[in-house]
């Protein structure tokens, strides 16, 4: 069971569908369940074949990676190839339990890299030389989301706190994923494309669980193993946008402006030993929702599967949408993607998926009949490391009013995680999932006639 407070959740049958429902799809996104029908590998042969294609392994196997679920990815690849194909390896995870035999799976920082994730990049690093990693040999790289902050090799004259005060000050800005992991890329020894140039000449293949909008590959765990075309100067223009520039250490900012004026190589533009493979995302995680929304009767809509935007203003937005029945007769509408909250100075705890439900019952209580909203890390994690989202209908908008909680003043406040605490039956549990494809979202309508 995927979630892991469903009793105390499911009172009522709407809740129990929309619970249903959401495993459904993070079920379908987990390494177990994907790898298998995507990794095959032929003894005779030496060929590992990766959706279809082949490629010739002849010499040894290493395996490195990072991101929340690379760990069950390890596991699992461990188990579709003969234990003595696979050298060594190291792969940096959140959290959770598994079971290697060859591939060594370290425990780090996430959202803030930590000293645990530097030494285990350094460690994946240090296998070119302890190895002689070369022509002949294969690297195989499994990504995921997280792992930007799981894989920090800071650049030379940047140091670990440095990029931890970053991080904190971009996660509170507002920005994209996207453009905090540009920035990522050029205060790196492995993102952007550095750590797949690092191997060459070796074969380098990667095995991605995305959760970027669009699967970018350069985007997803900042690209360590993809050729990355954005500059210093696009760095800079980032900090600006976020007006930053004045906030972050001096030497970040002298280290991309040095970058800039061409005194310091960019990151590769190309890299002809890397290929790139994306196993799962966020719409294989809606296709299974939307199925399993048929199975029990639903008529299902996938609404997006690019959401983004500031929290509070997507989630009004949906909200407005529903209750001017833009949506017909469809009863469940589905939703994936990461929408990114802008934070007040002074702010409460909560997380982009909680303020999303806590905004959304708000919105709702104008809707003409019964509805449930839910919305979820498929990670297991909305900023709080202990709480995977939310969930409410009518009934936890009645319990807001009937103990007089100050709804509007706790979300100004982007404190939703206290509101719907306070309200009860709402933050949902999973734990570490082991898979990670960004967020999803959805609502149960139940019209009156």
């Amino acid at each position: 069971m995927v979630i892991k407070n469903r009793d105390e959740l499911g009172f009522t049958p709407l809740r129990r569908f929309a619970l249903d429902i959401c495993e459904a799809g993070i079920r379908a996104t987990l390494p177990a369940a994907v790898l298998p029908t995507v990794v095959n590998y032929d003894t005779n042969s030496q060929t590992l074949s990766i959706t279809g294609q082949a490629h010739h392994i002849s010499g040894r196997v290493f395996v490195v990676g990072g991101g929340k679920a690379s760990g069950a990815m390890a596991e699992t690849l461990e188990n579709l190839l003969p234990e003595s194909r696979i050298a060594d390896g190291v792969v940096a995870c959140k959290g959770g339990t598994y079971r290697t035999r060859k591939i060594r799976i370290v425990t780090a920082g996430h959202p803030i890299p930590d000293v645990r994730g530097v030494h285990a990049t350094a460690d994946i690093r240090a296998l070119k030389d302890r190895y002689q990693v070369g022509t002949g040999d294969t690297v195989i790289c499994l990504l995921s989301g997280g792992g930007s902050a799981l894989l920090p090799a800071p650049a030379e004259g940047i140091s670990l706190a440095d990029k931890q005060l970053l991080t904190e000050l971009l996660l509170a800005s507002g920005a994209e994923i996207k453009e905090i992991n540009l920035i990522r890329k050029h205060l790196s020894q492995v993102k952007g494309g550095k750590l797949g140039h690092h191997f060459a000449p070796a074969q380098v293949i990667t095995l991605i669980i995305s959760d970027v909008i669009g699967n970018d590959l350069s985007a997803i765990a900042s690209g360590p193993t993809y050729p990355d075309q954005t500059t210093f100067a696009d760095a800079l223009v980032v900090l600006e946008k976020y007006h930053l520039t004045d906030k972050i250490p001096s030497n970040v900012i002298a280290h991309l402006r040095s970058g800039a004026a061409g005194k310091m190589p960019e990151t590769p533009k190309r890299l002809d030993n890397c290929h790139n493979y994306i196993i799962a995302d966020g719409r294989l995680a809606l296709e299974a929702m939307r199925q399993k929304a048929g199975e029990l009767g639903f008529v299902p809509r996938i609404i997006t599967a690019t959401q983004k935007g500031e929290t509070a203003t997507v989630a009004r937005q949906r909200a407005s949408e529903i209750i001017e029945g833009k949506y017909g007769r469809d009863d469940v509408l589905l939703l994936g993607g990461e929408t990114a909250p802008v934070l007040p100075e002074e702010h409460g705890t909560g997380g982009r998926n909680q303020h999303f439900v806590g905004v959304s019952m708000c919105e709702l209580k104008g809707f003409k009949g019964q509805w449930v909203v839910a919305s979820l890390g498929s990670d297991g994690s909305d900023y709080l490391p202990d709480v995977a989202g939310a969930i409410a209908d009518g009934t936890s908008w009645q319990t807001a009013n009937e103990s007089k909680l100050d709804t509007k003043s706790y979300l100004k406040r982007y404190g939703s995680h206290t509101l719907l605490k306070s309200i009860g039956r709402c933050l949902v549990i999973t734990g570490e999932t082991g898979t990670n494809v960004g967020d999803v979202a959805l609502y149960i309508l139940k019209r009156q006639a």
